[in-house]
């Protein structure tokens, strides 16, 4: 077998093929005996639940895990990525969900790391920016690249993190829930562009959980269960959706959604006239005890800036909240989780968990100061079956409740965070993007969490950009664009041309 190198900068032809790929970690066997093949000029589809697999499978071959079996091979010539930077000189690029950038530095440094233009050992920063625009455009060409990357959104992080893989010239390109962040018009761009690559003779991976992105761009489908191959299906015409859930989960999902009608229970939380950062006009409403309550709207439509004031995480300039009639006054977090309104953030991978702690840690952190004992001895016994006890209503699949939680996969990852709440006094949950980058098993069983949350009597706020999510899973439907609230519509009157025609910019006047 031939080892790549840093120096080794060919660019490989053919076919991308995975020969009996086996990984293991600690209490894990992620994958076994993996071996398929993906060709040139077709964009080729790795589907499965969270866990089967896919994101696993993604880092052995852009070099971040070395397997314990089997090998790569594009082409002709058999490959053992040692490094990130092998698996880059044998002209792959891989973009993981979690992105891989410096928020600290610009756009154009962040494109350009490690190869920046110089002058006289000096960096040339023109060329830097000219170059910068050069690989945003026709993706993101609205973004400046002398902006800090961490102050763009999510979504726009993301078309760098793109821009960037795409500036190697790959042969193979893997992308991994590439939309996860995007807006409608972004993911359009990114559609293209992926069709545009495949034309060109490359080799295309995609990993998405979104049904109609596979069936848009997609020429052939793989499928994982548990880390085991299961099928590849070569010819579209023969696959439609419900056949291929049935392939990634080994049932038949008729109703995802789970919704059932609830009777509500009187005043939650009720927000008045509430405005600060990334709200342009105030913000008001309520929500009931056993409602679950939808926010809609494209990427920088100002939902999460929202959430981060009911969450005491940034402080509002104006406005009035009332729980339970009872007036509120968030000035941190703390304030927030005292009275019972909990978050789960839509970065769960930043703001969410705690990686390189165990599951059993990441569902006590947060109860913990309620059950200490003499104000600093930790409650052992009490944390033990609590951790157990969540892990198992929550179904959360791990090896045991002292792994560590970055083994998990990213829909485990968000029932051990419902979990976490749920071992401390609820009166309101919010849910920020509680799906995003999750398979379709895994959603049914958080949407059934939602749903046994509001028959409790929690009030349960919802922000979601799938259309279909957020009218399969409320009650009622606030739609915000451009950081405002501009319209409210109950579950029946509920549809995505009304939803959208409210979620657009306004023309200005």
């Amino acid at each position: 077998m031939q080892q790549a190198s840093v120096q080794q900068q060919t660019q490989h032809g053919g076919s991308l093929r995975f020969n009996g790929i086996g990984k293991t970690f600690p209490g894990v066997k992620a994958l076994s005996d993996i071996s398929f093949e993906a060709r040139p000029g077709s964009v080729h589809a790795l589907m499965g639940e969270n866990g089967a697999g896919k994101s696993t499978l993604l880092k052995i071959l852009g070099g971040s895990y070395q397997p314990n079996s089997g090998d790569l091979q594009i082409g002709d010539e058999h490959l053992a990525f040692k490094s990130t930077a092998d698996s880059i000189a044998a002209g792959v690029a891989v973009i993981h969900q979690e992105l891989h950038l410096v928020p600290e530095m610009s756009v154009a440094e962040n494109l350009l790391l490690g190869h920046m233009p110089n002058r006289w050992g000096m960096v040339n920063r023109r060329a830097m920016i000219r170059r910068a625009r050069e690989l945003l455009k026709g993706l993101a060409d609205e973004i400046d690249p002398g902006t800090r990357l961490g102050d763009l959104s999510l979504g726009q992080r993301q078309l760098v993190e793109i821009a960037k893989a795409m500036s190697r010239n790959a042969h193979v390109i893997a992308f991994d829930e590439p939309t996860s962040s995007l807006s409608a018009r972004e993911i359009d761009r990114l559609m293209a562009i992926i069709v545009k690559l495949r034309d060109e003779g490359r080799v295309i991976l995609y990993v998405s959980h979104r049904m109609e992105e596979i069936f848009r761009v997609c020429d052939a489908v793989t499928v994982f269960k548990d880390g085991r191959f299961v099928r590849t299906f070569e010819d579209m015409a023969e696959l439609d959706h419900d056949r291929l859930v049935t392939c990634m989960v080994g049932r038949d999902i008729q109703d995802i959604y789970n919704y059932r009608p609830r009777q509500h229970q009187g005043p939650s939380l009720r927000v008045t006239g509430l405005l600060g950062p990334g709200l342009q006009e105030p913000a008001s409403f309520a929500v009931q005890k056993g409602e679950v309550l939808g926010f809609f709207g494209l990427v920088g439509a100002g939902r999460t800036e929202l959430f981060r004031m009911l969450s005491g995480l940034t402080r509002s300039q104006a406005g009035t909240l009332q729980l339970e009639g009872q007036p509120l006054n968030l000035r941190s977090p703390r304030d927030a989780i005292d009275a019972g309104i909990l978050l789960c953030p839509e970065d769960r991978k930043k703001e969410g968990i705690v990686p390189l702690s165990s599951v059993a840690e990441n569902i006590n952190i947060g109860a913990r100061p309620r059950h200490v004992h003499l104000g600093c001895l930790i409650q052992g016994k009490w944390e033990r079956e609590n951790a157990k006890g969540q892990i198992r209503s929550m179904n959360v699949k791990t090896p045991s409740p002292d792994q560590q939680m970055l083994f998990l996969s990213g829909g485990n990852q968000q029932k051990a965070i419902l979990g976490r709440w749920l071992s401390m006094p609820m009166k309101v949950l919010l849910l920020d993007e509680p799906t995003r980058g999750i398979d379709i098993g895994a959603k049914s069983e958080i949407y059934q969490i939602i749903h046994n949350l509001a028959a409790d009597g929690i009030a349960v706020i919802v922000v979601s950009s799938d259309l279909m999510e957020v009218m399969g899973i409320s009650d009622r439907i606030l739609v915000m664009s451009e950081g405002a609230i501009t319209g409210e519509l109950s579950r029946d009157e509920a549809n995505e041309q009304r939803l959208l025609q409210l979620a657009l910019p306004r023309t200005r006047g």
